[in-house]
């Protein structure tokens, strides 16, 4: 007989692995088109290719997700993303390379919102937030190790040896999709069937009062948030004077927040203050960026980075089970896959944005703008919102 909480341990491993497959894809990739190309045009295309899927496949990635049993679409997606990553390994040509990390991130864009969709199954409703906050660690141990392993393997074998490892994660996390169980569901499949089309999820996150405020919010945060991306190598080594070593310590400081954020506050915030708990961590996370910005002192600039990551792990894991908790569970699927296309296009605006501002402005006051506006948009809806976030929910996942 399988251990309590045995199906959530694979779970969050196969999270985290998948994550970590990502960057194992993308850091070689990266590196070979570089030196086949040198063309930095190339590699925004590369992540374009990667990234858009989420956003242009929302709708139908989601239904998949709702329709099926979430385990299926997760086993066939990693199955076929080991293929394409052993065709790549053996890719020539920029083109056909550009073509076969779109699918990569078809397949990124399809297991999505299956893992989401799993989450509650496996866990139980009781302990969401702590599920929550196990996978969004996962993810962040992934996005951490991720590149420095895919690195060190392009740097040993080339392409070859790094997308080889690659395909073999996909496989591990097809084995996780075949043996994990839903104790908390008779089947995987949502308690009822998928009812309206590939985008009712997302027009529930617009429907639903207390969603519509927490997703306006966190699209303006990231839409400028994530032009920090292009400035803060500048801002740490020109405007903090920081060398190498330290730019790299400065996003360790946030990364290491949004671990402890993820894994240790989330569960201390009550289910009808979620809304709440995400629009301050929002706030907060804003100020960890504008507040370096207005005092140029790294000692800190460390100490704002590690609040803002604390706010950030937070907020992923609040959203995350607000949406679990707000939206009935078959249109999970659908709900996250939207909430995920919202993401990945502002980030994917706000990384050609932050480029620009840093060649118009500079970094410092890129920094200030994108950590300013989230927080100010954070503390207006907080005020302006109040009696909205403390509406009950309508539907949820009891319905």
């Amino acid at each position: 007989m399988r251990r309590k909480g045995a199906d959530l341990n694979i779970l969050v491993g196969a999270v985290g692995l998948s994550a970590l497959g990502d960057w194992l894809a993308l850091v070689p990739l990266t590196l070979h088109l570089q030196e086949a190309t040198g063309s930095g045009m190339t590699i925004a295309l590369l992540y374009i290719a990667f990234w858009a899927p989420s956003v242009v496949l929302a709708g139908p990635a989601g239904l998949l997700a709702d329709r099926y049993d979430p385990r299926r679409v997760l086993l066939v997606v990693s199955l076929a993303q080991a293929v394409v990553a052993l065709v790549l390994a053996f890719a020539a040509g920029t083109g056909v390379i550009l073509g076969l990390a779109a699918l990569l991130g078809i397949g990124f864009a399809v297991g999505q919102p299956a893992e989401f969709a799993l989450v509650p199954r496996v866990a139980g409703e009781a302990r969401l937030a702590v599920a929550n906050g196990r996978v969004e660690t996962a993810r962040y141990a992934g996005f951490a190790v991720g590149p420095l392993l895919g690195g060190m393997l392009a740097a040993a074998g080339g392409l070859e040896v790094a997308m080889i490892v690659n395909a073999a994660t996909f496989l591990v996390v097809g084995v996780a999709a075949m043996v994990v169980r839903c104790p908390h569901s008779e089947f995987c499949l949502a308690p009822d069937p998928p009812v309206g089309r590939a985008w009712t999820g997302a027009k529930y996150l617009v429907q639903d009062r207390v969603l519509a405020v927490v997703m306006t919010v966190a699209f303006v945060s990231l839409l400028f948030m994530t032009t920090n991306w292009a400035a803060n190598v500048f801002f740490a080594k020109e405007d903090l004077g920081l060398g190498d070593v330290g730019y790299g310590l400065l996003l360790t400081s946030w990364t290491v927040g949004m671990v402890l954020g993820a894994t240790l506050l989330p569960r201390r915030v009550g289910a009808g203050v979620l809304a709440v708990g995400a629009l301050v961590a929002i706030a907060v996370q804003g100020a960890g960026l504008a507040g370096p910005a207005v005092w140029l002192v790294p000692a800190l600039a460390f100490t704002f980075f590690f609040v803002g990551g604390v706010a950030h792990g937070t907020k992923n894991v609040l959203v995350r089970t607000l949406i679990h908790e707000r939206v009935p569970s078959s249109l999970h699927g659908r709900a996250f896959a939207a909430y995920n296309g919202l993401r990945n296009a502002a980030e994917l605006v706000a990384l050609v944005a932050g480029g620009l501002l840093v060649s118009a402005i500079g970094a410092r006051w890129t920094m200030l703008l994108a950590g300013a506006i989230p927080m100010v948009a954070g503390l207006v809806a907080l005020v302006v919102s109040r009696r909205r976030l403390a509406e009950p929910m309508v539907g949820g996942a009891h319905a």
